[in-house]
């Protein structure tokens, strides 16, 4: 990828799948920024970028790159911005970018809520075609420990209305999020939401500790009980046995993972459920921790 002429505001993340893409901090930080497992942008304060300043990026980085093809809108949740706004921006991307096909965001499902249905069909049309939802757990109790500020009704009915105006989601499921003690009901309940909604992708990831597995326990607001790896195995066969997707393309090779898995949902269903087994049978297809990051 050739350099881009932007200044970002570091920390700066992204999804793996938008690794050649332009990215361009349209917001800094999370709006919300109080989940328990998260540290990405604890160290910002929340802004929204100078409309002119940001269309002065894009400028720059069509001169830089007038062949790309995607655009990934940063920071957390740069869905937050108004309908208006998103708008405008996309408008603008394609008026820049002569060979766009597609740009995405992260979102909350708050976000969505925020925008009527024609809205979500507007944006839709305009070509803003992908979001990005941490759902992390489909268990009520386990979203209220970890403070997400979103509940399974709320995520369930958000995504189905963005999924109706003709937007994609990339979904993503917190393995271990719960700890030992809630690990069944967070596999079955994340099973559940995602049958619901029947996402085009779907990824699990498992929870991390930044600044260690005490500071986390201490922001969980119950008692997490550290799991081992084959308590890790347990929760995500439990998780692939309640799923009952019609096409959905499936991941679990981010870099926290152990195990990785990739195929469709529902048709490689036994197929996971057999790399799973033997993988507690050979350990040594896991991946090493000292291969494993956030």
């Amino acid at each position: 990828m050739r350099y881009i002429p932007i200044h970002y505001d570091e920390p700066l993340f992204r999804h793996p799948s938008e690794a050649n893409s332009v990215i361009l901090q349209v917001t800094l930080g999370c709006s919300w920024n109080q989940c328990a497992f998260c540290e990405m942008y604890t160290s910002k304060k929340f802004a929204v970028k100078d409309e002119s300043k940001l269309f002065s990026e894009i400028n720059l980085a069509a001169e830089s790159m007038p062949n790309a093809r995607k655009i990934f809108l940063a920071d957390g949740n740069a869905f937050v911005l108004s309908f208006g706004k998103l708008k405008r921006i996309v408008g603008h991307l394609h008026k820049s970018f002569k060979r766009i096909q597609r740009v995405s965001a992260y979102a909350l499902p708050s976000d969505i809520a925020g925008k009527t249905d024609e809205e979500l069909r507007a944006l839709a049309e305009s070509g803003l075609t992908l979001l990005y939802v941490g759902i992390e757990s489909g268990d009520d109790e386990v979203l209220r420990l970890i403070n997400k500020s979103e509940t399974y009704n709320s995520t369930a009915e958000q995504l189905n209305r963005v999924h109706k105006a003709g937007i994609k989601t990339s979904v993503m499921i917190l393995t271990g999020l719960g700890g030992r003690k809630y690990s069944k009901q967070h596999a079955i309940q994340s099973a559940k939401i995602l049958n619901e909604i029947q996402p085009y992708y779907a990824s699990t990831l498992v929870l991390s500790f930044p600044y260690g597995e005490d500071h986390y326990r201490k922001k969980f607001s119950g008692e997490y009980v550290h799991m081992k790896v084959t308590e890790l195995l347990d929760e995500l066969e439990i998780f692939i046995q309640h799923t009952n997707l019609d096409a959905t393309i499936f991941r679990s090779d981010h870099a926290s993972n152990y195990l990785i898995l990739k195929g469709v949902l529902g048709k490689d269903k036994q197929r996971f459920l057999e790399e799973i087994a033997r993988a507690r049978n050979q350990p040594s297809v896991l991946r090493e921790e000292w291969m494993r990051g956030l």
